[in-house]
């Protein structure tokens, strides 16, 4: 039986994943990138500044940065380490650079996903939520749609890309300390389930820590290895770029392998236009839905140019990815014992437990803000907890192959329906843009409202403009985060 399941769910994923999911993010990231005139490169200094602007406000809201952290913690994750490695397995060393032409791309799709989940968003006793659910039904008039993309985001997410995350912890530890499975995922279903049944604002709080502290440690170890290393790495471009374009094929890796798992992991990873970081960046409050859209758009350039190249550059900077039979997470522990030691495969495995915690507790809130999208009765909501609970166990003890096609099978179809719709819902997304630029060329601080652009004068967390129309010029940036606060609680 579950040869079969593994049969019928590789098929689709093979039309998925080689033909119709390129064919759309790549045209669609570059129809964005024009729209928004290269925003990736030109605003990126913005991005940092907003970003930085984001720490700020009150205690009592979920700020911009907490809300990039909850993105980041479902970026950051396996899908960094175990997610490149099989990349590079199954299609050499290409792949790195596909890998980083999707996050380019892909970073005006998150830009226009996660403006409009700012835009449509709504207001609950925790603060405010949304996402393309939220945006397919406010939007479009579409709740069909919305039902959709909650159904499948819940499954892919809450449920199979968190097992996902067991089953890689599981392996990990289970090949550097012989650790048996099934009890490593009851102790982490434990711990996990004390942060979830805490709120929304208690895993905001824990992603902003371990987000912060794990992407320095794990950058630094990349970073050491590569000023070891320094004298190959002419080499090591020279091989990724070759075998990009099948010039050199190493691994088993040809151009068309290179290109679907390089797009496959690369999206894996940061999660650009699959729907998912919109959910945790309509949480923020800002003044300007344009703000978190920038620094959701910095987020999937943080991820893959730079987390997830340290790990490209640990394994060919080895020889451990020419190994047969070595793929995943087994690859990453042994590239980097081969740099530092037969200790860096003991500390790998702890480094991916946090790695893969912090990913538990992303992929958990984006299940769960759209349970709540579905249906209020708090019943649903205990059900799906226990449903990831039920998962992240069963995920310590699975097989791997079959987990992971799920996971590809499910986010691609979430794929498919979110860039549908951010595709007819973009205009918002660039006339907010345009909104944004228009208020900082005059020097303010900018401010939307209801009447800022067309069409959206039916939001619900957005004021009408007030009868002084300019926003207050100011220097520093604590007001804008202040300024929705105090609409939030006027509303």
């Amino acid at each position: 039986m579950q040869e079969l399941l593994q049969g019928i769910v590789g098929e689709t994923n093979d039309f998925l994943w080689s033909k119709l999911l390129i064919v759309m993010l790549v045209s669609l990231g570059i129809y964005f990138t024009f729209k928004l005139k290269f925003l990736q490169v030109r605003m990126l200094k913005e991005m940092v500044r907003v970003l930085k602007e984001g720490r700020t406000g009150s205690k009592e809201d979920i700020s911009p940065f907490q809300a990039f952290c909850i993105s980041m913690a479902a970026r950051v994750g396996t899908g960094n380490i175990t997610g490149i490695a099989i990349a590079v397995a199954l299609g050499g060393p290409g792949s790195v650079f596909w890998m980083w032409i999707v996050a380019i791309i892909g970073s005006a799709s998150s830009f226009v996903e996660s403006t409009l989940a700012q835009i449509y968003k709504i207001k609950d006793k925790n603060g405010f939520r949304g996402g393309p659910a939220y945006y397919m039904e406010k939007g479009l008039n579409k709740r069909w749609m919305g039902a959709l993309f909650a159904v499948l985001i819940t499954l892919s997410f809450g449920l199979v890309f968190n097992a996902v995350q067991s089953n890689t912890i599981s392996i990990a530890f289970n090949n550097s300390f012989g650790t048996d499975r099934l009890t490593l995922g009851i102790v982490i279903t434990v711990v996990f389930a004390a942060i979830i049944f805490g709120g929304v604002k208690r895993i905001a709080k824990m992603s902003e820590y371990i987000v912060i502290v794990l992407a320095i440690l794990y950058i630094g170890v990349a970073l050491f290895i590569v000023l070891t290393n320094i004298t190959k790495m002419p080499e090591v471009l020279a091989l990724i770029v070759k075998n990009a374009f099948g010039l050199e094929q190493i691994a088993g890796g040809t151009i068309g392998a290179a290109l679907m798992n390089g797009v496959k992991r690369g999206l894996f990873s940061n999660e650009a236009g699959m729907g998912s970081a919109p959910n945790a960046a309509a949480t923020a409050t800002t003044s300007h839905p344009v703000k978190q859209g920038l620094i959701q758009s910095f987020g999937v350039l943080t991820d893959t140019l730079i987390i997830c190249t340290s790990t490209a550059f640990i394994i060919l900077l080895s020889d451990a990815y020419k190994q047969p039979g070595l793929s995943g997470i087994e690859l990453t522990q042994a590239a980097l014992s081969s740099h530092i030691g037969a200790w860096a495969s003991a500390c790998l495995a702890v480094m991916i437990f946090l790695f893969a915690f912090s990913t538990l507790i992303g992929n958990y809130y984006y299940g769960e803000t759209n349970i709540e999208f579905l249906h209020t009765n708090k019943i649903w909501l205990q059900l799906y907890r226990v449903s990831v609970l039920a998962m992240v166990i069963f995920g310590s003890v699975a097989k791997v192959q079959l987990v992971w096609d799920l996971a590809d099978l499910f986010m691609g179809l979430m794929v498919v329906v979110n860039l549908i719709a951010i595709l007819m819902l973009s205009k918002k997304a660039f006339d907010a843009l345009k909104d944004y630029m228009k208020q900082k060329k005059e020097g303010y601080d900018p401010v939307f409202y209801k009447d800022s652009i067309e069409g959206v004068a039916d939001v619900e967390c957005w004021e009408n403009r007030p009868p002084v129309s300019r926003t207050p010029k100011v220097q520093a940036s604590g007001m804008s985060v202040s300024h929705q606060t105090q609409r939030f609680e006027n509303l």
